[in-house]
């Protein structure tokens, strides 16, 4: 070996020693997802193949939440609405309101989740558009305003989880909207999803400089897992809105860049449980800013709380 070494040219060397760095300290990734995922700056949604392609795409004005459903329709929200479109772009389903709306969700009886901001309404909407409940987080008559509520999503057990922006946290109600618990999330939760294991996570924006984090809360409130604005090499958190867990154990979660960020990161990123990054996804050329995705080759109905995002 030692004579190899002599008579071996120093850059061969060095080749050598690279090529086996690479080989030992890079990580293996992951297949690439097919997904479904909103720009709420360009005010349109796409379904995205694996490799990158734009299967396809239609307006939906700052389009906040989005869902693929089980019959192949897309169900999202339009900034003061929500629609559920064919993939030939029928409307099959309309709620307009003066309210901002960010958040909706196909339950299974086949009523829709609304969740209106500024009313502070907790809606659910049968399919001729006529509300059937509403559960009121705040006073007849008083605005909530802009920062009040983000995404929202109503429980198997008919409790909802509503992310508090500008108040920072995400309460549970029960389904008379008495609030049953509170988290706390400094910088503004955006998402906010209820595990299996009774887990919760949540998604964070901005409103604290690198306060941009993702983070998970024991059903005792204890923080077991959190990814925050610098955990990943290379990559700077701007505004988490979007997130999914995989039944493998990764996560799946939009970077949104708005707020004077355009185009100064990966949209999506895929983490596994110890933060290495697998997978990421950029198209800045097509879309601006991702603030809700869907993860399409997992298996579940999305209406039956099987699909959670």
């Amino acid at each position: 070996m030692r004579k190899l070494l002599s008579t071996t040219s120093p850059r061969i060397i060095i080749a050598l020693a690279l090529c086996l760095i690479s080989t030992f300290a890079l990580p293996v990734l992951a297949e690439r997802h097919r997904f479904a995922c909103a720009d709420y700056v360009q005010g349109k949604i796409f379904i995205v193949a694996a490799d990158g392609q734009v299967e396809w795409e239609h307006p939906a004005a700052n389009c906040n939440d989005l869902w693929m459903l089980p019959n192949d329709n897309v169900l999202f929200t339009t900034g003061h609405g929500v629609k559920e479109v064919t993939r030939d772009k029928k409307i099959v389903f309309n709620y307009e309101s003066k309210s901002e709306i960010y958040a909706c969700q196909r339950l299974p009886n086949g009523n829709t989740f609304i969740g209106e901001c500024n009313t502070g309404r907790l809606l659910e909407v049968g399919p001729s558009g006529t509300i059937s409940n509403a559960v009121r987080l705040l006073p007849e008559g008083k605005d909530g305003g802009h920062l009040y509520m983000r995404n929202a999503r109503k429980l198997a057990n008919g409790n909802f989880l509503v992310a508090h922006y500008g108040e920072q946290v995400v309460r549970e109600y029960d389904s008379h909207g008495k609030t049953v618990r509170e988290i706390p999330a400094a910088s503004g939760p955006h998402s906010v999803v209820r595990l299996t294991n009774d887990h919760t996570l949540i998604a964070c924006g901005d409103m604290v400089k690198d306060g941009a984090r993702i983070f998970e809360v024991d059903a005792d409130g204890r923080t077991v897992w959190e990814i925050k604005s610098r955990d990943l090499p290379g990559i700077s958190l701007k505004f988490m809105t979007g997130l999914q867990r995989l039944p493998n154990g990764n996560t799946v979660m939009s970077n949104w860049q708005g707020h004077g960020q355009l185009e100064t990161g990966p949209h999506i990123i895929e983490v596994t449980p110890t933060k290495q990054v697998i997978w990421t996804f950029a198209d800045h050329k097509t879309m601006k800013t991702v603030s809700s995705l869907q993860v399409l080759d997992v298996s579940g109905d999305a209406t039956k709380w099987e699909v959670w995002h």
